[in-house]
């Protein structure tokens, strides 16, 4: 295949390996050979949506190995679930926290997810395909807030409340309630906003506040 005849999004990557080759890697090639040869031992577990717009290793600007990162469609954890199946967050969850030992676990929702989007329009309602089945995980939270909040404020106060919702299941599962309870183990929410670019964190009360930038 000549270069003209590779499809511009695989071109597109290849210039994106050949940028990384070239810059972060020469720079930090050290990192990459020891990270490669010792293991990793990040400190956080980090749970971000997929949505391709909110890049954690971007907004925390981490290095390699710095964040152990989880992301599925709008950042949910799902509560314990002992039925058979393919548990990928959990399964996820369960290394991060009895493999790596992790020290906190964050839960990043962001501003215009289409998770979310999806969830306020009913898709968890049918559970016809693997979305709604996923989104059917908010449909409690997202009846508490169509029943409290107007159409104008819902997608944002449901973006916070699928934060909540994530933090409240993650204690449903014994190896992180127990971390929790003995201290070894911090839980917190985040949210990010695409457009102004702004981190939130949720305090214990499950507010959100904005971190200073400076």
């Amino acid at each position: 295949m000549t270069n003209a005849q590779i499809p511009g999004w695989k071109q597109e990557l290849i210039d994106g390996y050949k940028s990384f080759r070239a810059g972060q890697y020469k720079e930090e090639k050290d990192l990459f050979e020891r990270l490669g040869t010792h293991g990793q031992n990040p400190k956080v577990m980090l749970i971000a949506c997929a949505d391709s717009r909110a890049d954690p290793g971007d907004i925390f600007d981490a290095h390699p190995g710095e964040l152990f990162v989880v992301r599925n469609v709008a950042n949910l954890v799902p509560p314990k679930d002992e039925t058979a199946g393919y548990h990928g967050t959990s399964a996820a969850l369960e290394f991060a926290v009895t493999g790596l030992e992790v020290e906190a676990i964050v839960v990043m929702g962001h501003e215009s997810c289409g998770g979310i989007k999806a969830c306020l329009a009913g898709a968890g309602d049918t559970q016809d395909s693997y979305v709604g089945k996923w989104i059917s995980i908010l449909n409690d939270a997202r009846d508490k807030i169509v029943s409290t909040t107007s159409e104008d404020g819902r997608n944002l106060q449901m973006e916070y409340e699928g934060v909540r919702q994530s933090l409240r299941n993650l204690m449903s599962f014994p190896c992180v309630r127990e971390r929790v309870e003995a201290g070894t183990l911090s839980l917190m929410g985040a949210y990010f906003s695409i457009i102004r670019g702004v981190l939130m964190f949720a305090d214990e009360a499950g507010t959100f506040h904005e971190v200073p930038a400076e």
